[in-house]
């Protein structure tokens, strides 16, 4: 790591020194690719508390340069161990240190500088821990350096286009999708176990979506409980509706039975009062017999 002596007075800080050159990224794809990888840290950033993700900065780091006025700065860096302020360039005499991740994104223009001189200024003057490049539009073009024992060792991918960062205990791979409107293959930063970390934007999108998911998934729930609820109530009034008609039916059924057990009365008085006509019948034609057998 960049382990630089006390400022001197006479060097600028960074409110003295350039901090932009008006000069335009080399394509709208490495401004998204490189937008795309400062956004999606920013979270991550955020959670951490003490490091600074920037890009397309101006970086001092010699009285040298600024008398060459080399200001061109990394595409992406990332300093740990800061405060994570805004800045409008990254002063390394007045920070203390220097970045301690850089990405490059290579071109036609700066591959071969990137490749050969910032390389060794990151490697021999800055101590930038880990370097990286890649070429939005080849994106085969991709290595990552460690810095050990002073020199850059290249560091071996998990697996193709996934290459690990140590330093930050998270991987840079290969992801095949849309961004700012372009579809190609992009490089972006994702956890250990292979999630891509999202933008703000994107993680804000996700969960819009999750809440929308919940809200059909209850509106759902909601028309299946109201069917439910109807479907009870008619059960209840079909089965009010046979009870009614069972009830009718009983008292129909009591009604039948108290009139037969009216005419089955009826029916037992007049057999009693024949039988009792039958009798007196029979006691009369004994007392007739009698007589019958006296004057005889």
């Amino acid at each position: 790591m960049y382990n630089p002596a006390r400022r001197m007075p006479s060097l600028p800080t960074e409110d003295d020194l350039p901090c932009d050159d008006g000069e335009p990224m080399e394509t709208l794809r490495h401004r998204l690719q490189m937008e795309l990888l400062i956004h999606s840290l920013d979270p991550w950033a955020r959670a951490r508390g003490d490091c600074f993700v920037g890009g397309n900065m101006f970086l001092y780091f010699s009285s040298e340069q600024l008398r060459g006025k080399d200001f061109r700065g990394p595409d992406v860096f990332i300093a740990l161990g800061v405060s994570p302020r805004e800045r409008k360039s990254w002063v390394v005499w007045d920070e203390q240190k220097a970045p301690d991740l850089i990405v490059e994104l290579l071109s036609e223009s700066t591959a071969h500088t990137d490749k050969t001189e910032k390389k060794r200024i990151y490697q021999d003057q800055l101590r930038v821990a880990e370097y990286f490049w890649f070429d939005p539009w080849n994106p085969d073009d991709f290595a990552g350096f460690t810095l050990t024992d002073g020199r850059y060792w290249p560091i071996l991918p998990r697996a193709p286009g996934r290459i690990p960062s140590p330093l930050l205990d998270l991987d840079l791979c290969w992801w095949d999708g849309i961004y700012g409107g372009v579809e190609t293959r992009w490089l972006r930063w994702a956890a250990r176990d292979g999630d891509v970390l999202p933008t703000d934007a994107e993680a804000a999108k996700s969960e819009a979506e999750a809440a929308k998911s919940e809200a059909v998934a209850a509106k759902s729930e909601a028309v299946a409980a109201k069917s439910a609820a109807e479907a009870a109530k008619s059960e209840a009034v079909a089965a009010k509706s046979a009870a009614e008609a069972a009830t009718a039916a009983a008292l129909a059924a009591k009604s039948e039975t108290a009139a037969l057990a009216r005419q089955l009365d009826s029916e037992a008085s007049r057999t009693a009062s024949a039988e009792s006509r039958a009798r007196d019948a029979e006691a009369e034609l004994a007392r007739l017999r009698a007589r019958l057998n006296v004057i005889g």
